[in-house]
């Protein structure tokens, strides 16, 4: 079973910065996380990748302001968002390439989503 939990969203004023965090919880199987990464969607625009570890890709959007980085000790992503743009109102989903090391089949897991909104 996997789960990815995400946390750190909320309101925030332009200017501002947010950290968010996703946790990665596996079980029943023994496992390798190949890459994590973070997406978003916005209302009525299609799912964006925002940054992705491995060779870490940011998108050019947020070069610059947002920070990715992973505790491979505790399967844990975040995202550092710094100078916040009301642009960058979205919900933001925690993703996981996750590999069975029994099947060495990969698969790739979705968390909740969390909620950012950057306003006055």
């Amino acid at each position: 079973q996997v789960q990815l939990v995400e946390s750190g969203g909320g309101l925030v004023q332009p200017g501002g910065s947010l950290r968010l965090s996703c946790v990665a919880s596996v079980s029943g199987f023994s496992f390798s996380i190949i890459v994590m990464g973070w997406y978003r969607q916005a209302p009525g625009k299609q799912r964006e990748l925002v940054a992705s570890t491995g060779s870490t890709n940011y998108a050019d959007s947020v070069k610059g302001r947002f920070t990715i980085s992973r505790d491979n000790a505790k399967n844990t992503v975040y995202l550092q968002m710094s100078s916040l743009k009301p642009e960058d109102t979205a919900v933001y989903y925690c993703n996981a390439d996750i590999q069975n090391t029994a099947t060495m089949r990969t698969f790739r897991y979705w968390g909740q989503g969390t909620q950012v909104t950057v306003s006055s």
